[in-house]
């Protein structure tokens, strides 16, 4: 068994299998700046938005209820009900909203920067997290004091924004002195929609920078030496699990691939359901047809699906479907053993459409013509 190594040997980046182990495990790299923006997002969108409009609304509603107090009927608990019930519901219609977009804005800065993924390993117990020792590395190392440089510069940015902001409103508070009382409140939200707003710019200045510096750290932290990137690869290459799972993958991939360049065919050859092959043919372009897919079973209906679906023609020939589908590569021109066959139908395709191929054969066309 190996030693652990130090810091210092760690000098490779890592490979693309500890980086998707490490997300599976749920490790992924995560700014807490980015929930404060979201935050003052919200915020803003709600002052500007929803604060007068909600607020209006629920005032009235008091100001009728306080200027009738005779209409008041309480003698019993379900006299209460009936008064505050309106009450309740107006302030719900005001407060459910301002709840949504916080919500909304608080899930929506973490899926920005990892998608949701399960991960039982992050609430695992680990003896490092009750550590002394380890909690003195985390207050005192390297990452505590960038924490406290981004908690000082935050604080630093967000003061200088208020006290500008402010600063700039000395005259819209002495006026306010000499001004109908009930215009307060909109000043008042005036001069906060402004501060919000340009908070909200100096903590997204913050959290641009502090996106860049945590999926920096996570990809230092994650660096591997020369030995366990050896013995990661002899692993790898030694798990019958991993290469199976690798071949699978290379497999998927190619398919989806495939499968996606169907749309681009000239003609698809079937046989009718159990095998197909899409074949491309653009005069100038090849000097030959070019297979883009093939398929059979289920393979070969979902390329005639998705032929059918783009307008490609499907022509059904079981002879040639069965002959060229063990004959020919994905990605690769015909044999040319196949030039006429296939030349015959794509002639008759240009000159007479799909109703002339059905009622001619492929072996009764001319040889495919040379480039």
């Amino acid at each position: 068994m190996s030693e652990q190594p130090d810091a210092d040997s760690k000098t490779e980046d890592a490979t693309e299998k500890k980086i998707q182990d490490t997300i599976e495990k749920g490790k992924t790299p995560f700014s807490k700046e980015a929930g404060v923006f979201a935050s003052l997002c919200g915020l803003l969108i709600v002052s500007a938005f929803l604060a007068v409009p909600g607020a209006r609304a629920l005032s009235q509603m008091l100001a009728q209820m306080m200027d009738s107090p005779d209409e008041w009927t309480i003698r019993n608990g379900l006299d209460v009900f009936q008064v505050l019930a309106p009450i309740g519901l107006q302030s719900a219609i005001f407060v459910l909203p301002v709840v949504g977009i916080f919500l909304l804005f608080g899930v929506a800065s973490s899926v920005a920067q990892n998608m949701p993924k399960v991960s039982f390993d992050r609430i695992a117990p680990e003896l490092s997290r009750i550590s002394p020792q380890a909690g003195f590395k985390r207050l005192f190392g390297l990452s505590g004091l960038v924490e406290f440089g981004k908690s000082i510069a935050k604080l630093l940015a967000v003061g200088c924004v208020a006290v500008i902001v402010l600063k700039s409103e000395t005259g819209m508070f002495i006026d306010s002195v000499f001004v109908d009382p009930g215009s307060i409140p909109t000043r008042t939200l005036t001069i906060a929609i402004k501060l919000i707003s340009a908070l909200t710019i100096g903590v997204g200045v913050i959290v641009a920078a502090d996106l860049l510096w945590v999926r920096f750290k996570w990809y230092r932290d994650l660096r591997m030496s020369r030995q366990e990137i050896k013995d990661e690869m002899k692993e790898s290459e030694g798990d019958p699990i991993v290469k199976s799972r690798l071949r699978s993958l290379a497999i998927s991939r190619a398919r989806k691939r495939m499968i996606a360049a169907v749309p681009r065919a000239t003609i698809v050859i079937a046989n009718p359901t159990h095998y197909a092959i899409a074949l491309r043919y653009v005069s100038g372009e090849s000097a030959a047809p070019l297979v883009l897919a093939k398929g059979k079973d289920l393979i070969a209906l979902k390329i005639r699906e998705i032929a059918e679906k783009n307008g490609v023609p499907v022509v059904e020939d079981k002879a040639l479907a069965r002959s060229m589908f063990d004959a020919v590569t994905v990605d690769q021109l015909i044999p040319a053993a196949f030039y006429r066959a296939v030349a015959g139908l794509i002639h008759i395709l240009r000159t007479e459409g799909q109703e002339g191929l059905r009622r001619r054969k492929a072996d009764d066309i001319a040889p495919f013509p040379e480039s």
